[in-house]
Order: structure tokens, then sequence, then C-alpha cells
């Protein structure tokens, strides 16, 4: 892929970012994820990729799955996208709000359903310390190990959900201290690659196209990540089937998940852990993006003002 469809993929999450932070803290849900799905779409057919949406956006109909998007110019490209991952934060103005794009080659990024998924993450430092199949405590000692502090040391993001009252309570016993997530564990997990953030591992259940598209910003960044379905009913296990995956069980590695070369781009839609949000100010507006590429893992931080009175909004 063109080193440079990652800095063009960066002008499609600002657009999200700015529309759907004109509505933040309104209330209402579904207005603020429908703005920044309109505005990704419009400024995505202005970018030359010849892209399909392979991880879409579940709460609108304008990017959903197989949707072409792009000018049609270059190579076929998978896109995981989501306009406004944290839709509930924004609309109650809160932390975490991120508009978020990942590309990668054909068939890049694993095909699973839109279900529940158990997630772990750490940063570069704990590459290769982590393992589904150990205890969150075993899990803790390593990562403490592999970056020479105490447990006491580390800080492990959490969904705050009744399914995770039994986690939290193992991470608390084990000596970590525990951040509690309203939503948006997609930023929490990527910002575990920046040690200002404070944040050193994301631990607990989630959604699976989130956990792709998290998977594909911590390979771009050196991170590490693994993950595996959970299947609750047999329903479930049934729509697992149809994607041809026959243990729900299965631990997926981070090279499963977002495999070839992968870019991708995100911008803080509200203030959070890894980005600051839109600023908005008398006809502009200030946004801070990440811009990563998985081939030399490099990582770009962006800030841009945006003159409303020279180009509209998106």
């Amino acid at each position: 892929m063109d080193r440079n469809l990652a800095l063009e993929a960066v002008r499609v999450t600002e657009a999200a970012a700015l529309a759907s932070a004109r509505l933040m803290g309104r209330g209402d849900l579904l207005a603020t994820d429908r703005a920044g799905a309109d505005a990704m779409l419009k400024t995505f057919q202005s970018i030359a990729i010849n892209g399909v949406v392979a991880m879409g956006d579940t709460d609108s109909d304008l990017l959903p799955v197989g949707k072409r998007v792009g000018n049609g110019a270059g190579a076929e490209l998978d896109v995981a996208l989501d306009p406004l991952e944290g839709a509930a934060i924004c609309a109650v103005g809160g932390y975490n709000a991120m508009s978020i794009v990942a590309i990668a080659e054909r068939d890049g990024f694993l095909h699973i359903p839109d279900m529940y998924m158990e997630k772990i993450a750490v940063g570069p430092e704990g590459r290769g310390s982590i393992s589904l199949e150990n205890t969150p405590t075993d899990n803790l000692k390593a990562l403490a190990d592999a970056k020479g502090v105490y447990v006491a040391d580390l800080t492990v993001a959490i969904l705050e959900r009744p399914r995770h009252e039994n986690l939290i309570a193992e991470v608390r016993e084990a000596g970590a201290r525990v951040k509690l997530l309203r939503d948006g564990d997609v930023a929490a997990a990527i910002a575990t690659t920046n040690p200002e953030t404070g944040i050193d591992m994301l631990l607990g259940i989630g959604g699976s196209q989130q956990g792709i598209m998290t998977a594909a910003a911590l390979r771009c960044a050196a991170g590490d990540m693994q993950a595996r379905l959970v299947a609750r009913t047999p329903e479930e296990k049934s729509r697992a089937a149809e994607y041809g995956i026959q243990d729900p069980t299965k631990i997926y590695t981070i090279d499963e998940m977002a495999s070839g070369s992968v870019m991708f781009a995100g911008t803080g839609v509200t203030h959070g852990d890894y980005l600051s949000g839109v600023r908005f100010y008398r006809g502009g507006a200030t946004t801070h993006s990440v811009v990563m590429r998985s081939r030399t893992h490099t990582v770009r931080f962006l800030k841009s003002n945006h003159r409303f009175d020279l180009k509209p909004e998106y």
C-alpha cells in the first residue's frame, strides 16, 4: 500500500470527528453516530482507494459491510471503520470517543461475526508476555516482569460492566490498579502503547469488530493482543459456524486478526486517554489524530487547525 494513504485516511477520520463533535453532549446517540457516518462516507469518496468495508458501522446503513468506498483507483483493499467509536460517550460528553479507520490488504482482517470477544492488549514492552490461556493474575505478573516494575505499578483498563465483576476483583486482589471505562475500549487499548497515558493493559469482554480495529492499531504500534469470541447462546455459536469458525473458543493472535500490510488512522472526538477531542473556535476547529503503519511501526500524531471559512467541515 502507498504510504501516503495513511495520511489520506486521516482526512476521513477528521471529517467524521468534526461532524460528530458538533452534537457532543446533546443526548442524541443516533444523530451523533449518523453525523459521523455521513461525513466519513462523503470524504471517503474523494480518496484514491478501491476499498470494500470489511468491518462496518453496525448502527448505520451508510457504511455497512460490503459497501464500496473510495474513488475506485488503485489496488483493492479492505477497510474496517467506526465513524464514532463510543457514540454513547459522545452523546453525554464523556471520554474516549474516537473516529477510526483501518486499512489492510484484501482479506487482511479476520472474518468474524459481530458479537462479544474476550481481549487482552498491551504495549510494545509487553509483546510476547501475555496469553489468554493464563489467568489475569499471571498475565499481570508477566507484564510487570517484562516492564521491570511491580504489579502494583500497573494500571488495567476494564469496561465497567456487570460481567466484569469477578475480573475486576481479581485484578485488584493481584495488586494492580483498575481504570473503569464507560465505553471506548479501543482508545484504552491503544493507550497501552504510550507510557504517558498510564494505562498498561486492557482486559475484558467487548465488541469483536472493535477488537479487530484494535488489533490493527496495535500491530502498527508494535503492541500485542490476543482475543477469542464469546458465544453466549446456541444461536451465536451457529453464527460463528456460518463464518467458518468451528471452534469458538480458539485464541486469535494479533497477526491473525490483522495480517499483512496494515494502516490505521484515528481522530479524537472527545478528550481521551490517547487523543484529545475536537475543540471549536470562531470560524474553525482543532483536531488531534494519530496515523500508523505496520510496515515501519511509524506513529505520527497530528494536530490540525480547520478553517471553515476556507473549506466546509467535510
